[in-house]
């Protein structure tokens, strides 16, 4: 028998006319490299005016024995902890214009299930378009421009991003499901996923997120100034970029990555390398692992 997808829901009785806002989505536990969706939610809630307009059942939908949140023992009792969460928050971006944000864990249990709750809300609302963001890891250096993978409902809705794949295999996951079931059901949907530099996929990596911003204001036109998580991003590729020219020997792996990069992209535009030519260079993975080693051995900040 189905269960009401209903039942995985409860939501606030104040909520004004949504018609055409931009559901934005992202959930922990599939792939988020550098932390871009991760950062990119916070960012958004701790800038913006929010409220929780929607609240999922997370009883039914996490495995806590997979999970096993976290719980502090103190001398001789636990400590209360906040419960795991899964959340649509009503936000008003710097000009007033509502938008969505649905963020939380990503569901074990009952994928259908849920997508289809999700999809009650935005016919319930009259949303106009969903967003989901994250990061992934890509063979590229920190040094080069950061790009975005695009995919979408219709090819319309991501004009003017080039594809970097043509078909591959990925593991299955919500947000990926939600973008079919949508588009199934007539909606827009949509989906970023910023390149990360591999060696820095385990890592924060404030430029990622950054980057997801800069596309999602692009495509909606919400007014959602960048200035902090610039500034924060910043900061990080400084201290990033010191750690480097303090080893030469690390200011070696990151120029070789260069060099493959733009390697690549040359190649990619018609343009002869003599680089290949002339020169071996380590594959990325070999690369990756030796900045990964190098980071690792750099004391905490």
């Amino acid at each position: 028998m189905a269960l009401d997808p209903e039942n995985l829901y409860e939501v606030d009785s104040d909520v004004p006319d949504l018609t055409g806002a931009v559901l934005l989505h992202h959930f922990d536990g599939f792939m988020d490299a550098g932390a871009a969706g991760k950062l990119l939610v916070e960012h958004i809630l701790s800038s913006y005016e929010h409220r929780v307009v929607a609240r999922f059942d997370i009883d039914q939908l996490i495995d806590y024995r997979s999970r096993r949140p976290a719980m502090i023992f103190a001398t001789d009792h636990f400590e209360p902890q906040p419960a795991p969460e899964l959340l649509v928050h009503l936000v008003h971006d710097a000009a007033g214009f509502p938008f969505l944000l649905l963020s939380g864990p990503e569901p074990d249990f009952r994928w259908e299930g849920f997508v289809a709750a999700v999809l009650e809300l935005v016919e319930r609302w009259g949303v106009g378009s969903a967003i989901g963001f994250h990061g992934i890891p890509m063979r590229l250096p920190h040094t080069r421009p950061l790009g975005v993978t695009a995919h979408a409902t219709r090819s319309e809705l991501i004009t003017g991003h080039q594809p970097f794949f043509s078909r591959v295999e990925v593991p299955g996951n919500v947000a990926a499901m939600l973008e079919v079931r949508l588009g199934e059901h007539g909606h827009d949907a949509i989906g970023f996923a910023a390149h990360v530099p591999h060696y820095l996929a385990q890592s924060t990596h404030p430029a990622a997120a950054l980057v997801l911003l800069d596309t999602i204001t692009r495509t909606t036109g919400l007014a959602l100034p960048s200035d902090v998580l610039r500034e924060t991003a910043r900061r990080a590729g400084a201290e990033l970029q010191r750690q480097v020219d303090e080893s030469e020997e690390v200011s070696e792996v990151v120029a070789a990555l260069e060099r493959q990069y733009d390697a690549f992209t040359g190649s990619e535009r018609g343009e002869q390398s003599l680089l290949l030519e002339e020169e071996e260079i380590p594959s990325a993975d070999e690369l990756g692992a030796e900045f990964e080693k190098f980071l690792a051995e750099q004391p905490p900040k």
